[in-house]
């Protein structure tokens, strides 16, 4: 099999590498998205991005991509290759897959951020040798995805592992999404950061800040942590009730907190447990690149099989 394209976008950021047949991350590169200058710039910089990719493979690798993988974040539509909307780089209806397919001539697959990032962490990371599994990224929002024998799903119309807007504080905040009390609210990275500037009447505080705070002692600190820890645990036990994961993997930027973190909430999540066999809870593995690796299986699935393998019937 020969190096695949992958493509790992981000609201202002793009990541990207050249991905060998056994996961090896051949080349690496990163790019600005140019959103402030319009949706359209942005599709115009991945396609560029994605061209010179495949240029310097055939330069320095004597050979072309055989497929290129793209994860975008928002509302996907995997099946047929469209990103139908994304609130940070205004996109509605965009047939990406056809787009990135005629620009380089090769076979093209695309998938949602989280849940491609969990594909990765499925195979290759941390959920690696589960036959289920439920990542949950923790960033600026909340989002997961569901892994079953080395697949993830995406859901009937692309809305699965939506774990972020499942309510754990009915008449809470009010949520973007229309509801109130979401999980995202709550214990996000954003949301914590937010919580933590209140306590401290610094604007510039942050989660990572928090964090810190707590291992410090610090009373205000502790309170905060432990708010986002309870609603977390409540949103993740509703989670493992209807999937029964064998690991839950924990990703995201507040994971980045480590034992402040995961001490807490695997203490919380088995308090809260009572017929559900607890699963192990683990961080993520791969970091950063879990969307590259994700964006490169993707691509080296369309090669190997003749169906869409990430998305499940």
């Amino acid at each position: 099999m020969r190096h695949v394209i992958a493509l790992d976008v981000g609201g202002t950021g793009m990541k990207a590498a050249l991905v060998g047949p056994d996961g090896e991350l051949l080349h690496q590169d990163r790019r600005s998205t140019g959103r402030d200058r319009g949706p359209e710039a942005v599709v115009a910089a991945i396609l560029d991005f994605a061209a010179d990719l495949y240029a310097y493979g055939e330069k320095h690798f004597g050979e072309s991509a055989a497929a290129a993988g793209l994860a975008v974040p928002g509302i996907v539509d995997e099946p047929n290759g469209v990103a139908v909307y994304a609130a940070n780089l205004g996109w509605r209806d965009v047939p990406l897959r056809a787009l990135l397919a005629e620009r380089l001539g090769i076979p093209v697959a695309l998938g949602h951020d989280v849940r491609t990032g969990g594909l990765a962490e499925g195979r290759l990371g941390a959920g690696q040798g589960a036959d289920r599994f439920f990542f949950v990224a923790l960033g600026t929002g909340i989002a997961g995805g569901f892994g079953l024998d080395g697949r993830v799903e995406s859901g009937a119309h692309g809305f699965a592992g939506e774990i972020g807007h499942i309510v754990v504080r009915p008449q809470g905040a009010p949520c973007p999404c229309g509801q109130h009390g979401c999980l995202e609210r709550y214990a996000s990275a954003a949301a914590v950061s937010e919580a933590w500037a209140r306590a401290t009447g610094d604007p510039a505080a942050d989660a990572a800040d928090c964090a810190k705070s707590v291992t410090s002692g610090d009373p205000n600190a502790v309170r905060v942590w432990q708010e986002a820890v309870a609603a977390l645990a409540d949103g993740l036990v509703t989670a493992l009730t209807l999937l029964d994961p064998r690991v839950l993997i924990i990703g995201g930027g507040l994971a980045e907190a480590g034992d402040v973190l995961f001490e807490p909430l695997r203490e919380a999540v088995r308090d809260r447990v009572t017929f559900q066999k607890l699963p192990n809870i683990v961080p993520a593995a791969l970091g950063d690149t879990a969307g590259c690796l994700g964006a490169g299986l993707l691509a080296q699935d369309l090669l190997t099989t003749t169906t869409t393998p990430e998305v499940m019937p």
